[in-house]
């Protein structure tokens, strides 16, 4: 694959040389040394096209492509497709978007279903070994028999049916002779395995289901834990890089690679996976939130996939940023999600062209400003960057300013705009507020100042001075925008923490998107693409949304300016 995206590995670090240390680097760096694997270095990313993949995968991916790049290695993509009832073409060509969008590039495009000939052998030769059985129990006496984590497991009266029985039964149920269920495929180990994994775990499964790539031909297929550690061993990966989730799973790992495979082994390593308060990170969940319109799709801003994070406005580099910072440990923690709206936010200010957006816009209307003059003031696009240069936006008559940086009836150490108050209006003129002007029903419909022209981007001459400054726009010439303010989608810090009786549902923000379609931004605006990011001076980070159309401007609201993710480091 060509990588159009930007590779990261053009600036990832070699070993040594300042780059990320971590145990499982250490582990590679130890092998490398000790010159196993021929001095080879070859990882995987091996998602199932189940689902979207989400910020916790993102991890894995820095993980897995950043070792390979780091140490001179390959690392390929292979889906794990061997459960046709839930993948779909869909899922694929998102994964693959996904990673190239992050900046990696995959030596190769591998599916477990180009193996399905070889791994249907390899069973074969588990069942000659005698290490492997047709078991014709149901799915509810399987687990029955299997025990719990207290009680041994009971062998399947079909444990000890002959080799020739074995070979004949799984021969037929590959030429799709018997109903889904009829039989499985397990192997022999042992059912008093204090590690449930280890009890005769069930390598293949009848399933008369259209495969994504292989269509019809087969109707029998490998159960995950069967297919990964072989689809490994065939690419003859080195270091197999998983979550603590597959901690169990790994001497069923072993115990497959050491009977099938001669030669050069890959082994398995795990560590912890990302958990972000505010969120969930179940695929079937995710999928639940999706299917039952929560929300908008596997994309929609508040989910997060790297889809939805991406159309809400996060950058590749922030995001691998973040998942440099939190770094790879070997026990589970939860990362406040307000590191990750730190790693993005740092990343905007540095990128982000500033734009200045009345959210929710009060008109205000200069009464001694001449009717039909129309100024351009210079406005610095960036304060903390004076190489940034400036813009020219128009300045007029009749303005729009933030209705909650006016209040009739202010409190104390309220210094914003108040009638008889004085502000400063961001690179142009000091205002003063002088009439109220309200309608029938009371609500306040304009407000009437006066400019004092002497003070165009500067102080006033008599050295007066005003506590606030106010962002703003000239009416005439404001291009109308459609704000959509995301928030948390979950209200709570452990959504899937419910008492019975309740679901993670029950913990829904209903507060976690608000639309507003009166907001006006200066002229600038106009010229941005889909998927631009900008600042909103003074309100947040935004990126403009995919549904926008030609004077139909939506922009999606990335994370607001506050940063407390910041101040908790610096407590610290």
């Amino acid at each position: 694959m060509t990588d159009d995206h930007g590779s990261a590995a053009a600036a990832a670090p070699k070993p040594g040389e300042g780059g990320p240390t971590d145990f499982i680097r250490a582990i590679v760096d130890e092998d490398l040394a000790a010159g196993k694997h021929h001095g080879r270095v070859a990882t995987r990313f091996p998602p199932e096209p189940n689902g979207y993949l989400h910020i916790g995968h993102a991890k894995s991916i820095c993980l897995n492509f950043g070792v390979a790049e780091e140490r001179g290695g390959t690392c390929n993509l292979r889906f794990d497709d061997t459960n046709p009832t839930k993948e779909d073409v869909e899922y694929v060509d998102a994964i693959k978007e996904d990673v190239a969008w992050l900046g990696f590039a995959w030596n190769a495009e591998l599916y477990a279903s180009d193996y399905f000939e070889r791994l249907y052998q390899f069973a074969v030769g588990l069942i000659k070994q005698g290490h492997a059985y047709v078991d014709s129990l149901s799915a509810d006496k399987i687990r029955q028999y299997r025990g719990t984590l207290t009680e041994p497991g009971r062998n399947s009266p079909y444990r000890d049916r002959p080799i020739e029985e074995n070979l004949d039964l799984f021969t037929r149920m590959r030429a799709g002779e018997f109903p889904d269920g009829a039989h499985v495929l397990r192997a022999k180990i042992d059912m008093a395995s204090p590690n449930l994994n280890m009890r005769d775990p069930t390598l293949y499964r009848i399933r008369h289901a259209s495969h994504h790539r292989t269509g019809g031909a087969w109707c029998i297929y490998p159960m995950y834990d069967f297919a990964h550690p072989l689809s490994d061993a065939i690419e003859r990966i080195t270091h197999s890089i998983c979550t603590l989730e597959f901690e169990d799973h790994r001497p069923l790992y072993d115990w497959l690679v050491d009977r099938l495979i001669e030669g050069d082994k890959p082994r398995q390593y795990e560590f912890a996976r990302l958990n972000l308060n505010y969120t969930v990170m179940s695929k079937r969940k995710l999928l639940q939130l999706v299917e039952q319109r929560y929300v908008a799709g596997w994309d929609d801003p508040r989910m997060p996939t790297l889809a939805g994070l991406r159309r809400r406005g996060y950058t590749a580099e922030s995001i691998r940023d973040f998942c440099n910072r939190i770094g790879v440990a070997k026990k589970e923690n939860v990362i406040d999600v307000a590191q990750l709206e730190h790693s993005v936010r740092e990343d905007l200010n540095k990128r982000a062209p500033r734009v200045m957006t009345v959210l929710r816009p009060i008109k205000v209307v200069l009464t001694n400003y001449p009717e039909g003059q129309v100024e351009h003031v210079d406005v610095i696009n960036n304060p903390e960057d004076p190489s940034a240069g400036t813009r020219q936006v128009p300045f007029s008559r009749v303005l729009y300013i933030e209705r909650e940086d006016f209040m009739e009836n202010p409190p104390k150490k309220f210094y914003r705009l108040s009638p008889g108050g004085e502000v400063r209006l961001r690179c142009a003129y000091f205002i003063t507020c002088r009439e109220v002007v309200k309608d029938e029903r009371g609500e306040i419909v304009e407000l009437r100042c006066t400019y004092d022209s002497a003070t165009r981007g500067g102080d006033a001459p008599d050295g007066r001075r005003v506590k606030a400054t106010l962002h703003w726009v000239s009416a005439a010439h404001a291009v109308p925008v459609e704000v959509r303010l995301y928030d948390r989608l979950f209200s709570v810090e452990e959504p899937e923490n419910v008492p019975v009786g309740k679901t993670f549902l029950d913990n829904l923000n209903p507060r976690s998107l608000e639309v507003l379609r009166g907001s006006r931004a200066e002229p600038s605006v106009a010229d941005s693409s889909v998927g631009a990011r900008v600042q909103f001076e003074r309100l947040g980070y935004f990126c403009m949304d995919p549904d926008s159309r030609a004077g139909a401007l939506v922009f999606n609201r990335t994370v607001s300016l506050r940063d407390t993710w910041a101040k908790i480091a610096q407590r610290g």
